[in-house]
């Protein structure tokens, strides 16, 4: 499903920190089936896929992340060997107004990309972008809409800003990081999937 070619053949943007964004990499045919077969998330929040069902579109999707060419062109992307890098696939379905907070990711993160999964973007929140500074959310390198079929990812740095403006209501995307340890995507996952089992039984938890 996923034009790993497109992916390829994107350059990468070296400062202030290492990133690209691709667009379309999945055809309309594989987007609309991905999308029917979307998990059924109703609450904000980042769900492990172990707490999760879903189609066999959206489960095709997985097996081409999950996939060696996949690492294979995001190595060679940025020149970095993740062999050794255990992969989190995460999901999220629905956005809330305080997310899109500006911040680097975790340092347990070693490359960061997320796949959108919706329709086309038109709203004026919930674009990302990639920040030069910690402090201004409109002092951006590049602003990424989240439409259906668009790849983003960046290399994990003290400076890899980004955020994004308000935004509620449905926000597709499959996030899959290359962690720096299989103990941290242990740690990772088990309190995401602590998260998920609370917003199970307390479904307001999530919205405080």
């Amino acid at each position: 499903m996923i034009n790993y070619d497109a992916i390829r053949r994107t350059k990468v943007a070296q400062e202030p920190f290492q990133f690209f964004s691709t667009p379309g990499v999945l055809s309309a045919v594989d987007l609309a089936a991905i999308r029917a077969d979307f998990p059924d998330i109703r609450e904000p929040g980042i769900f492990p896929l172990s707490e999760l069902s879903y189609g066999a579109a959206f489960a095709r999707l997985i097996d081409d992340i999950t996939g060696p060419e996949l690492e294979d062109v995001m190595a060679d992307q940025y020149g970095v060997d993740l062999s050794d890098k255990p992969l989190m696939i995460t999901v999220r379905g629905r956005a809330q107004e305080k997310d899109g907070r500006i911040h680097t990711d975790s340092k347990v993160k070693f490359v960061t990309c997320l796949l959108y999964l919706n329709d086309i973007w038109d709203e004026g929140g919930g674009r990302l972008r990639l920040l030069h500074k910690s402090d201004n959310i409109d002092d951006y390198i590049a602003e990424v809409p989240p439409s259906g079929g668009t790849f983003v990812s960046f290399l994990r740095s003290e400076n890899s800003w980004h955020g994004h403006k308000p935004y509620a209501g449905e926000r597709r995307y499959v996030m899959f990081n290359w962690m720096t340890s299989q103990a941290a995507l242990d740690r990772e996952l088990g309190r995401h999937r602590f998260s998920a089992k609370v917003k199970q039984l307390n479904p307001f938890a999530s919205r405080r």
